[in-house]
């Protein structure tokens, strides 16, 4: 191998080496420090460290599995890939550690891609954002699109749990009820399953619904679980805050509704202006100019 090809190859690597350097170093100046962690509260308390599918990777002897935990612990991924995770829902497909693997895989072949047609060491320096691309082109899409699902049905699974409630069940038993009698199953009803699964299971109360909202990322449902743990620790009348609430939940929507309504004359001025008003100048003002530049007007 020539001097030249040995250079090239030690430059390629010493880029992306400190790319990946640079990122994990602004990474860690903006992560929160570990008693803020604490103080607030993560998935990865809740869940236990048992759960957690880097933590079964410190006792193993396989490489492989070593340079798994490497890259997470020193990126400072492991908390961030458990929620992301959880966040979608625990998919049966996928994993935290093969979320870490996709992320290196891009990380390393977009400045590859981009070094291939450029010939500039400069695009090396795009490691970080190849890192970057599958949690803004498929987590977050993927996220959004679940909590939409949970969000669309909850104020109707509200209104039947405070009827049922009132009916005279206990709320854990009102709300399996209402699991039981859906027709189709959306992520709200498969959420609340889990719920009532883990307390099957010997979760507490509390706990398990901690660990629903959790679960959605969802203010709403954050909200819903605070009043039933207030009304559990204050014994006041959970009927009536679930009524109250639900029909809070459908008042927001419609001002969200309203609001997205009134924005839209705003954005069809872009198109307008883009679009429309051009094709209408050239329109009116062509025969004019032909006229000009063939000899002057008619008139």
């Amino acid at each position: 191998m020539s001097p030249d090809k040995i250079t090239s190859a030690l430059l390629i690597i010493l880029s992306v080496v400190g790319s990946f350097a640079a990122f994990t170093a602004v990474q860690r100046f903006f992560a929160p420090r570990e008693e803020e962690r604490s103080a607030i509260g993560d998935i990865s308390d809740m869940e236990g460290k048992e759960t957690s599918s880097f933590a079964k990777l410190e006792n193993s002897k396989s490489f492989w599995d070593k340079l798994d935990l490497f890259f997470a612990r020193q990126l400072g991924m492991e908390k961030k890939l458990e929620e992301t995770y959880m966040l979608l829902g625990s998919p049966a497909g996928m994993s935290p550690l093969k979320m870490l693997h996709l992320k290196l895989i891009a990380g390393a072949v977009l400045p590859i891609m981009f070094f291939a047609l450029s010939g500039s060491y400069f695009t090396l320096l795009f490691a970080p954002l190849g890192f970057l691309l599958p949690d803004a082109g498929i987590y977050s899409g993927r996220i959004r699109r679940r909590q939409e699902d949970i969000i669309h049905n909850f104020p109707t699974f509200v209104d039947l749990g405070a009827l049922m409630i009132e009916s005279g069940l206990d709320y854990m038993t009102a709300f399996d009820r209402i699991v039981k009698i859906a027709p189709i199953k959306t992520g709200l009803e498969l959420e609340i399953e889990k719920t009532i699964n883990e307390v099957q299971l010997g979760y507490s109360r509390r706990d398990a619904l901690r660990r629903l909202s959790l679960r959605t990322g969802l203010q709403e449902v954050r909200s819903f679980v605070g009043l039933i743990v207030q009304s559990d620790e204050l014994g006041t009348s959970l009927v009536e805050l679930l009524r109250n609430y639900s029909a809070d939940m459908r008042f927001r929507r419609l001002n969200k509704a309203e609001k997205l309504a009134a924005q839209a004359s705003t954005k069809m001025l872009i198109p307008l202006f883009i679009f429309i008003f051009p094709t209408v100048f050239i329109l009116m003002l062509a025969p004019m100019i032909m006229d000009l530049m063939t000899g002057g007007m008619p008139f």
